[in-house]
């Protein structure tokens, strides 16, 4: 079998909720070569897992205990056994096509492999100017307050390499996940490759994403680890990340 650009075993994780209509499309874009698929499902009412299990027999499942992507992401982390773990979206907006992109990038030196949809080769179809325009100043931020080089700092589409879950310590629940992810990457001194990526629209159903609510939790997370790197330097203590 083409093990891809890689001999590295490579486990996609899928969060899910209530995503029956749109796994057929994204399973039918995922590499034969992947090791495994673990779908994360947030308690879904419809036939998400059994539509799942359907069209891949050996789909691990794994039921979310919390409520969240950012929940469900760490708990499908937790259960990968490969050696790189990929996160894509259940909604049709990630393509399984570019993960051999992101693997190669891996195979080729980064830590973590994160897409854009800013850098050449990438783009949206789906992403409106009012949460580009927010994105934009959350990422001028994160690069001001962390010293990186960001073009897109909210986008759910990375991969990285198993032995770096714990350098991450992901504790959050919502959305904020990403951009805690990517704050941590660069505060483990993890060496971040961007990875052109094309998000799709959502192919059926309505987003969970609220523009305003996410965006004001994840500029909270941007300052609260700032504040905690502070805080480490001065020998003191901070609360977790907020999980409500």
């Amino acid at each position: 079998m083409n093990r891809g650009p890689s001999a590295a075993s490579v486990s996609v994780v899928v969060p899910a909720l209530n995503e029956a209509d749109n796994l057929p499309h994204v399973f039918a874009t995922l590499p034969a070569w992947i090791d495994e698929v673990i779908l994360v499902d947030g308690n879904s009412t419809d036939d998400t897992v059994a539509v799942a299990q359907r069209l891949r027999p050996d789909l691990r499942v794994v039921t979310q205990t919390r409520r969240g992507k950012g929940n469900a992401l760490t708990e499908g982390f937790a259960a990968a056994k490969g050696d790189i773990i990929v996160m894509i979206d259940a909604d049709g907006s990630t393509d399984g096509h570019e993960i051999a992109l992101f693997v190669k990038a891996l195979i080729d030196g980064a830590d973590f492999a994160k897409g854009s949809r800013y850098v050449e080769g990438g783009g949206s179809d789906d992403i409106s100017p009012i949460r580009s325009l927010g994105n934009r100043v959350l990422t001028f931020i994160t690069n001001s307050l962390y010293g990186t080089s960001y073009t897109d700092l909210c986008y759910g589409y990375n991969a990285f390499w198993a032995r770096h879950l714990d350098a991450m310590a992901l504790d959050c629940d919502g959305f904020e996940i990403e951009t805690l992810m990517n704050v941590r990457a660069a505060k483990a001194g993890l060496v971040i490759r961007e990875v052109p990526s094309h998000e799709r629209s959502r192919i059926h159903g309505e987003s969970n994403l609220h523009a305003v609510r996410d965006g004001w939790r994840v500029l909270k997370t941007i300052w609260r680890e700032r504040g905690k790197a502070v805080s480490v330097l001065n020998g003191d203590m901070l609360d977790p990340c907020i999980t409500q």
